[in-house]
């Protein structure tokens, strides 16, 4: 459980780092970051990290694929792990 925490942490700072630089480097006109990485960031469980670097540097806040898509993703992986925890562990605690 514990490289969950620091997969999960890593995952969302690398996400963060990710978008602080695509806005750096739209600012300079410079190579960008494609999309679908950020995109993969998120599935791959960063999405926390992503949507507060993008709100705090306000990159990105207006694509509506961005602004929805990404709480979708997340409220999506959790309803799936709630679903997973749910069926695992239902019998174990009495409920």
């Amino acid at each position: 459980m514990k490289w969950a925490v620091w997969y999960l942490l890593a995952v969302n700072v690398l996400g963060a780092l990710a978008v602080v630089l695509d806005k750096w480097k739209a600012k300079r006109g410079a190579w960008r970051i494609p999309e679908r990485t950020l995109f993969a960031f998120c599935i791959l469980g960063g999405c926390p990290g992503v949507y507060l670097a993008m709100r705090a540097k306000r990159h990105k806040t207006l694509h509506k694929r961005f602004m929805w898509g990404i709480p979708a993703i997340f409220i999506l992986q959790i309803a799936i792990i709630a679903t997973i925890y749910y069926f695992l562990f239902r019998g174990r605690h009495g409920i």
